[in-house]
This record gives structure tokens, C-alpha cells and sequence, in this order.
């Protein structure tokens, strides 16, 4: 069965992970990887935007994200990056999601993005086309709008809509 996890490297804003946790929360996102300075549960401010979701959605803690990604892919995990790249495809061109393992949607710092390192362990890069003057969305928006896209047909972890 597909299913989609996160890995959320050198977010800055406590802010934005939070925000972050309710999107995965609400998309049904399996688990999510924080990882370098990505503030955990354990950062009381967080709680403002997550507003309960960090006790819903599973997560784990790496400082080490180069090592936890490269972890994840020896064990089978399919790494897709969301970053503004020449090289990178429509996430609105995605087809099925692989079967055979997990997809990690891996999302990188709000000014820098990934480092080249991580960048090179993803399978795929996305990006989310954009139709007036600016670049990019907040993070956190992108994740949201990611996660819901990637998640769209998945069986949902709560209860189904009536």
C-alpha cells in the first residue's frame, strides 16, 4: 500500500513546523523525519501552530539529516524532493505513488533549500508551478499544498468524511 512520509531539514521557523504538523495531520502523512535544527514537540512555541497535531502525527529526530536520508534510501524508501530546481517536474505531474515502499516528500530550509548532498540522494525533484511574479510559496504553504497532492487517493489514517 503507498503511503507518504516528510522529512523537514534546517526549518528555521518553530512557526512553520508547526503549521507543518497540521498539514501532515490533515493530508495523512504517515510519519514525519525532523531533522538538522527543525525544531521537535519539545519547543513550546511550536504548539501555537500545531495545536495538537504534534501529538497525532508520528515524527522522529535526526540531527544528522545526510545520514537519516541516506538511512532511508538504503532501506528502500523512495526520497522526492519539493525544490525550485531547472530540472524539476511538476508536482501536479505525478503520477502513481510507488508501491513497493514509502515516498519521503523532502523539504529543505525556507531561504536556502536542500544542500546539493541531500538534493543528490532524491529520486525525484518537484516543484510547484507558480503563475505570477514571485518564485515560491512560504514552506509551509508548499508543504501543505504538496502533502495534500501526494496523499489525494490514499486510504485516510482518521475517520472518512460523511
Amino acid at each position: 500500500m503507498a503511503e507518504v512520509h516528510a522529512f523537514l531539514h534546517n526549518i528555521r521557523s518553530v512557526y512553520n513546523v508547526g503549521s507543518m504538523f497540521r498539514s501532515a495531520d490533515g493530508a495523512g502523512i504517515a510519519r514525519l523525519y525532523l531533522c538538522g535544527y527543525t525544531a521537535t514537540p519539545e519547543h513550546r512555541k511550536l504548539h501555537k501552530t500545531a495545536l495538537g497535531a504534534e501529538e497525532a502525527v508520528p515524527w522522529l529526530h535526526d540531527r544528522d539529516g545526510l545520514g537519516a536520508a541516506v538511512r532511508l534510501r538504503a532501506a528502500g524508501y523512495h526520497l522526492w524532493a519539493l525544490e525550485l530546481a531547472p530540472a524539476a517536474d511538476s508536482l501536479f505531474a505525478v503520477g502513481r505513488l510507488p508501491q513497493d515502499a514509502p515516498v519521503v516528500l523532502v523539504v529543505g530550509n525556507e531561504v536556502q533549500g536542500l544542500e546539493p548532498e541531500l538534493l543528490a540522494l532524491c529520486e525525484r525533484v518537484l516543484a510547484i508551478p507558480m503563475r505570477g511574479v514571485k518564485e515560491s510559496l512560504n514552506v509551509a504553504v508548499a508543504f501543505g499544498v504538496a502533502a495534500y497532492h501526494l496523499c489525494q487517493g490514499l486510504e485516510p489514517a482518521g475517520s472518512p468524511l460523511p
